[in-house]
């Protein structure tokens, strides 16, 4: 509920509090004395796009400043969050324009853009008038309003769901076949490049492995042969034999020679148990050496094979095992992929079924509360004397999406047998008033939680008509809160609360101020609003039968 404004230096308006109330708000005044700017000013720091040049002659900038109360569960809270904002049970909204254009938001003493006050103010404010674009006049906006009338937001989350899980459905189909489409194009290098690894069946590390025994290999035929030799030098003819004869040669004169050859002996004893562990050495080194020559050939033959298939992939040697799982894998699924498809495919189907059952029941529902809001508009048309004029809520096939598959449209004729069309194209200014409200009321049961700003709904309208326009104004105003700008006598008389607006030049100087009426007061104004600028005792008493 909007609770006040305050205005600084907006156009002829120098400085402006306002404290509006609960109920019917009625804002009367002379044509000029700046009704509309009160409205300019409020749609200024809800972040409406508007007029430019608002700031008053003369000033360095124009301030605005609303406050509103926010119920528990208001949706301003959620707008809040999503921007970071504080949020209490009150909301402070201020804007600033400088004389040079440039613009500056707070909500609650936080800075902030345009977007979010005019996301907040969708929470918070209706305004409906001829020129009005951002509700019911606007076509964009008549499937959600008869959404809400309907209280359809049930089925919608099923169509939404729908939606969504059809989406899925597709996303994965397209993929599926996406994928399928490049394995198949590559089908006939899969099956072969499969054999070629299969075939070959390369192991981790064991290139590493052959091009070790390769080189030992290639090793041990340069070597052998001298190993051979010193095994041959140091044997049985060689150095083994001439160890034992000297041995013997000693021993035998040993003890002739008082003892000085038994270190000698033992030397030689020693050296020979050496000499024996240095054979078996070498004999364990030749036969390692020992090997068949095709060995070799098929190690080098095999380590060749690896890396040219490595070269070929252009990966590591290593990777070919990896690599050949991941082949075998791509042609198992291009095997499997037929079943594959087939299965997204019905599963396609089913959420299409689903999606299309959760739309039709979502069609049928808005077609059966769009003839009973229909009934409620025609209902409230005949005390606005158009009981001759004839509501529509069509409800058309359109493209499919996440809301459902129907474009709704409120359309009117004037008079029966006349074409219907929308609204702001064939209703004239009190036709397209009287619709409004008619339906403005239709809605007010399921529309809460808004403050209402009419502004000069009853314009071309008078007598009996506007009192009935006064009184559903008033029915609207019940519980919550309406503004209306007002030229109409039998409106302003049905108003909770009254304001005048004046206009004053002083000095050169035009300056606008609204007014609060006191009962007495307000009998002059609607007397005004009834005789002009001479106000008779005629006036006043017709003024006062009014309010009575």
């Amino acid at each position: 509920m909007l609770r006040g404004l305050d205005i600084s230096d907006m156009l002829i308006i120098d400085r402006l509090e306002l404290a509006f109330q609960p109920g019917l708000n009625v804002l009367t005044g002379e044509t000029g004395a700046g009704k509309s700017i009160l409205l300019d000013s409020l749609g200024f720091v809800l972040g409406w796009r508007g007029r430019a040049d608002l700031v008053r002659q003369g000033a360095a900038q124009g301030e605005v400043t609303a406050w509103f109360d926010l119920p528990p569960g208001h949706a301003a809270f959620k707008v809040l969050e999503d921007a970071g904002l504080p949020a209490g049970d009150e909301l402070i909204m201020r804007r600033i324009n400088t004389a040079d254009g440039r613009k500056t938001a707070w909500v609650n003493d936080r800075r902030c853009s345009g977007e979010v006050l005019r996301a907040l103010s969708e929470t918070l404010l209706e305004l409906h008038g001829q020129h009005d674009d951002r509700g019911l006049l606007n076509p964009r906006g008549h499937r959600a309003i008869l959404d809400e009338f309907a209280g359809l937001e049930g089925q919608k989350v099923k169509v939404r769901k729908a939606w969504n899980g059809m989406g899925k459905s597709r996303e994965a189909l397209a993929g599926a076949e996406a994928a399928m489409k490049a394995i198949r194009d590559e089908e006939e290098y899969l099956r072969h490049a499969v054999a070629e690894l299969s075939a070959l069946s390369p192991a981790p590390g064991e290139e590493a492995e052959l091009d070790t025994q390769r080189r030992v290999m290639q090793g041990a035929e340069r070597i052998r042969d001298d190993v051979t030799r010193a095994y041959e030098t140091l044997g049985q003819d060689g150095a083994e034999a001439s160890l034992g004869n000297a041995m013997r040669w000693l021993d035998g004169v040993a003890d002739k020679a008082d003892g000085n050859l038994e270190e000698p002996l033992a030397a030689l004893g020693r050296a020979m148990v050496e000499l024996d562990a240095a054979m078996e050495g070498i004999v364990g080194c030749i036969d390692k050496l020992s090997f068949n020559p095709s060995e070799l050939e098929d190690a080098e033959e095999r380590l060749f094979a690896i890396r040219a298939m490595a070269r070929k992939h252009d990966v590591q040697a290593d990777d070919l095992a990896d690599l050949t799982q991941t082949l075998t894998a791509k042609l198992a699924a291009l095997d499997a992929g037929d079943a594959d498809l087939g299965r997204l495919r019905i599963e396609l189907a089913d959420a299409e079924a689903a999606y299309q059952s959760a739309a039709d029941t979502l069609t049928q529902k808005r077609k059966t509360f769009g003839a009973k809001l229909d009934k409620a508009v025609t209902s409230e048309l005949a005390p606005l004397k158009m009981e001759r004029a004839v509501f529509t809520t069509e409800v058309a096939p359109d493209t499919p999406g996440p809301e459902g598959q129907d474009a709704v449209a409120f359309l009117v004729a004037t008079n029966p047998g006349a074409p219907s069309g929308q609204l702001n194209k064939i209703a004239s200014g009190g036709e397209l008033s009287r619709f409004l409200l008619a339906l403005k009321v239709c809605l007010a049961g399921v529309q809460s939680g808004l403050t209402m700003i009419f502004d000069e709904i009853d314009r071309g309208v008078g007598g009996a008509t506007a009192d009935a326009v006064g009184r559903r104004l008033a029915e609207l105003a019940e519980g919550g809160q309406v503004l209306v700008v007002t030229h109409s006598p039998q409106v302003a008389a049905l108003g909770a609360h009254h304001w005048r607006v004046e206009k004053s030049v002083s000095k050169g100087m035009t300056t606008s101020r609204v007014v609060p009426l006191a009962p007495s007061e307000r009998v002059d104004e609607i007397a005004r609003m009834l005789a002009g600028d001479t106000i008779t005792d005629q006036a006043r008493a017709a003024a006062q039968a009014l309010l009575d």
